[in-house]
């Protein structure tokens, strides 16, 4: 597993919470994501739709859809 990224590309990012089963709901200045959990309810995501994401933004983005750092890594890694 690798390092935390720093300034990660944004469409990687994107790709890796895809792969942790959110779809892409809108995009503008902001990209809205969704996941449908299994017991029937919602997990929203909304992160800056920069070039790069910053590691504090990210952060906060795993803490908003209850994603561990681990787990992000892993399909991070696997974009």
């Amino acid at each position: 597993m690798g390092k935390f990224p720093v300034d990660a590309p944004v469409s990687r990012v994107r790709q890796a919470f895809e792969r942790l089963g959110f779809r892409l709901v809108r995009e503008g200045n902001h990209i809205a994501m969704i996941r449908q959990n299994a017991d029937g309810s919602r997990t929203p995501l909304t992160m800056p739709n920069h070039a790069r994401i910053k590691s504090y933004s990210l952060r906060t983005s795993l803490t908003q859809a209850a994603v561990s750092r681990d787990e992000f890594l892993r399909a991070y890694d696997e974009t």
